[in-house]
């Protein structure tokens, strides 16, 4: 019955949250009907499991939501957005418009603007230049995921992104975990996900397919519209909702204003990462009253935090002028941080009370007894959860929460660097969480205002098909020559 109660409980949060329910809701009451069909006390798996580990996640993790929601807002208002998606579009020119998206979006989101903010952004310049270039819109949305939403956000070394972080606390690894492996998978993704979307450009010019028919006012409705919310909420860690409040520049930043934020992320990351933080003496985390941790659980997200705060300074800074409401955008982005955070914590919460289950063993021995060893069942354990939640934080959360500190055991009896476990974790979490009910995809399509059939399918050659591609390639390579 144990077994059978978890299956429900996951079959409750996948139906209904599909079907638009939040997972605020729906994360507690799913648990707690695996709880039940185990037999377990109810009210113990609410306050002391579920409410604690969801807590747990807030307390590490809410930080690089806030700073995140509130970098990406400040770009957004101050125009620098627009300006340095712009640079790469004009730089590139009309004969590349494919590879001028692509990279738009990973500039930004490799700098740390948030994905919704990069959607709004980049979907209004990709839609001018599909039709300059009569490339058919239908794969607008491959376009901007390739750019956004793979390499940039799993396997790109030092990525700010909320799942580049999540392993940092329970491997003692950093955002630049395994670099050399990271840039591999990076140029897997980019040149298989590049080489499908100029087969299907050309075919569809064959074919006499051209841009096709505008749907207008698409964005304006998408960002009001509750099932794309609430869908977009477990997803990434911005609020689509809060994309209209504060007030943007007319104006767009000028480049070097638009793009110095950008990299002061990666450099701040980077030398906080690498140089400040091995060199302090930080022998008082080990006091019970900073909860009795050590340097390594929490270097990776403090360099993060520091690097986005530095990146808000400098925002500031370069933008005043084009920043005439402040406060307001400020609030707005703070404001966006919370919903994503409480739903992904939901989530969290949800996965401790089915990893406290004593069905739950049984989970947990198939999973560490798939062929091909540790780093392949934890590729499978991350998809999978992934794929069912519609979230890769979420999924990558609660395989870790699960199975993380078994991982590490696992990896000091093998001999396996827990820096190539951290990369594969993060890759194996992008994958199969880019399905139809991915709140991403759904907010990306809802804003180009195209549907599954047109779109879909251009999505998974370039999100999902070369993300595996770059993961078993990171496997295979990690297998044979360790981290580096």
């Amino acid at each position: 019955m144990g077994l059978l109660g978890i299956l429900i409980g996951l079959a409750l949060l996948v139906l209904f949250a599909f079907r638009g329910w939040s997972v605020l809701l729906l994360a507690p009451f799913a648990a707690l009907v695996a709880a039940l069909f185990g037999g377990e006390p109810l009210l113990a798996h609410l306050t002391q499991v579920f409410m604690a580990s969801a807590a747990g996640f807030l307390a590490q993790f809410f930080p690089i939501f806030l700073l995140g929601a509130v970098f990406g807002k400040l770009m957004d208002d101050s125009g620098a957005v627009r300006s340095a998606a712009g640079f790469m579009a004009q730089r590139l020119g009309e004969r590349r418009v494919i590879l001028a998206v692509v990279l738009a979006g990973a500039l930004v989101t490799y700098g740390g603007v948030s994905l919704f903010v990069a959607f709004f952004v980049i979907v209004p310049m990709a839609q001018s230049l599909f039709r300059q270039a009569g490339i058919p819109r239908r794969l607008i949305p491959a376009a901007i995921v390739l750019g956004t939403s793979t390499f940039t956000m799993s396997a790109l070394p030092g990525t700010p992104s909320i799942q580049n972080a999540i392993p940092m606390p329970f491997f003692g690894t950093t955002p630049f975990a395994a670099p050399g492996l990271g840039i591999i998978a990076s140029l897997i993704m980019l040149g298989v996900g590049l080489w499908w979307l100029q087969r299907a450009e050309t075919a569809a010019r064959r074919a006499g397919e051209n841009y096709g028919d505008e749907t207008h006012g698409a964005a304006e409705r998408a960002a009001d519209d509750e099932l794309v919310r609430e869908r977009a909420t477990t997803a990434r860690e911005f609020d689509p909702a809060e994309i209209r409040h504060g007030r943007r520049s007319d104006a767009p930043a000028p480049v070097v204003n638009a793009i110095s934020p950008l990299a002061v992320v990666v450099i701040v990351n980077l030398v906080m990462s690498l140089l400040v933080l091995p060199r302090l003496d930080v022998s008082y985390l080990a006091e019970q009253r900073f909860g009795a941790t050590s340097l390594a659980a929490v270097a990776g997200v403090w360099s993060v935090a520091v690097a986005l705060a530095a990146a808000i300074v400098a925002t500031i800074v370069l933008n005043w002028t084009r920043l005439a409401s402040l406060r307001q955008t400020m609030d707005a982005g703070a404001n966006a941080s919370v919903l994503p955070a409480l739903s992904v914590a939901s989530l969290v919460g949800f996965g401790a009370v089915i990893a406290a289950l004593p069905a739950f063993a049984t989970v947990r021995d198939w999973v560490l007894s798939i062929e091909g060893g540790p780093l392949v069942s934890l590729a499978v354990a991350t998809n999978i959860l992934a794929a069912l939640t519609g979230s890769a934080s979420g999924g990558l959360t609660i395989a870790l929460d699960a199975l993380g500190q078994t991982y590490v055991e696992v990896a000091s009896r093998t001999g396996i660097e827990l820096a190539l476990m951290h990369r594969v974790a993060v890759i194996g979490s992008g994958t199969l969480d880019i399905l139809p009910h991915n709140g991403a995809v759904v907010s990306l399509l809802s804003i180009c205002g195209l549907t599954h059939r047109e779109s879909y399918f251009d999505i998974v050659m370039v999100g999902i098909v070369t993300s595996l591609l770059a993961l078993l390639v990171v496997i295979a390579l990690g297998s044979a020559l360790g981290s580096f």
